[in-house]
């Protein structure tokens, strides 16, 4: 085997240079990230509308407005709820800071590391400390509220004009080819687009089947605002892995400081971790397929890698990036084994097709087409 330094240096290079580029210019590249993958779930009724006689500059709006509408009305739905939360955020802010010094004046009597206080007088400094602090939190706040209001509206608008210049974008992207490769490169695109629409769409049936799993589950155990924490944690599924730890997380505190029985958050805990090992071993699988998904070793460095560029929005953009760079990755011979490197291999996977998204999905673009 002959080991060549030359392509070995410009791999190293490449992946430097991607890498530097998707720091310096997440800016702008979340954005568009989030919108072509907004845009895979709006075609569909965008092409619908178009064969209904609409232009496209209405079919794009129409599909645009529609998503507002769907979010709008979940947020309303949910508002008395937050409302209600939010009004009993001061008890609860009461609650956290007596089991802070509680903790903190037990780990102190063995361990020394503070003055001997008393737990009035300890209170009395986190209380003044949190003061001091608050102007800076409100700022910081602030600034990320911004930034993230900032960053929807560049999203949508990036949605706008890849559903608007869809076709001449592709047109261009195959250009790149030679004459004689650019059906297969069309084809290619097609695939990454096809690959990319089912598993968002897959994402959004599994987090719609955990909201309602866990709303019930919730309303059962007897928290309050059972639906909120129970969908909260179904959206927060999208965050592969952390996001039902962070969910289950809300929830168990939420009751912990809460109710007085230190069985409410147990009980929470387990039921969570049930709806996370069915969602993982069962629902998974045969909603998502073998095909549309990556295996656990890439799953995790592309949460990890995402993390560290993008922050939480790497953690969701780079999954679903990942399936799609494995469709990439199978068209070309000489990247065939990192496909299978990043694929799964068990008995379980199917192909998508024969999963029962691949029959919704072929069932819903029958009808839009």
């Amino acid at each position: 085997m002959h080991l060549s330094f030359q392509k070995i240096y410009y791999v190293i290079t490449t992946v430097v240079g991607l890498f530097a580029i998707l720091i310096l210019g997440k800016a702008i590249l979340i954005p568009i990230a989030f919108a072509f993958l907004i845009a895979f779930i709006l075609l569909p009724a965008a092409r619908k509308l178009e064969s209904w006689g609409a232009n496209e500059i209405v079919s794009t709006l129409l599909s645009i407005l529609g998503l507002l509408l769907i979010i709008g009305g979940g947020i309303f739905l949910f508002s008395n709820q937050i409302i209600q939360l939010s009004e009993n955020l001061t008890d609860f802010k009461v609650k956290i800071l007596n089991v802070f010094a509680e903790a903190t004046l037990f780990i102190n009597k063995y361990i020394g590391f503070l003055p001997q206080l008393g737990k009035g007088e300890l209170l009395d400094k986190i209380k003044n400390w949190l003061t001091e602090s608050s102007g800076t939190l409100l700022s910081q706040t602030f600034s990320g509220t911004a930034n993230t209001i900032f960053g929807v509206i560049t999203a949508l608008v990036f949605t706008f004009l890849i559903l608007l210049y869809r076709k001449g974008l592709v047109r261009a992207f195959v250009s790149f080819y030679p004459r004689e490769n650019r059906e297969k490169a069309f084809n290619m695109f097609k695939s990454i687009q096809q690959v990319g629409q089912q598993y968002i769409f897959g994402m959004m049936v599994i987090i719609l089947i955990l909201g309602i799993v866990n709303s019930i589950g919730l309303w059962i155990i007897g928290i309050d605002n059972p639906f909120l924490f129970g969908f909260l944690a179904g959206i927060l599924a999208i965050i592969p892995y952390a996001g039902t730890v962070i969910g289950a997380a809300i929830a168990v505190l939420y009751s912990f400081m809460t109710y007085d029985s230190i069985w409410m958050p147990i009980t929470i805990a387990i039921f969570f971790w049930f709806v996370q090992f069915t969602e993982s071993n069962f629902l998974s699988p045969r909603i998502v397929g073998g095909n549309l998904k990556v295996n656990v070793l890439t799953s995790i460095l592309s949460i990890i890698i995402g993390a560290s560029i993008w922050g939480i929005a790497g953690m969701i953009l780079f999954l679903p990036f990942a399936a799609m760079l494995k469709v990439v990755c199978e068209e070309y011979e000489e990247l065939k084994p990192i496909a299978l490197l990043m694929g799964e291999h068990s008995s379980r996977t199917k192909d998508v097709n024969h999963t029962l998204l691949g029959k919704w999905f072929k069932k819903i673009q029958t009808w839009f087409s």
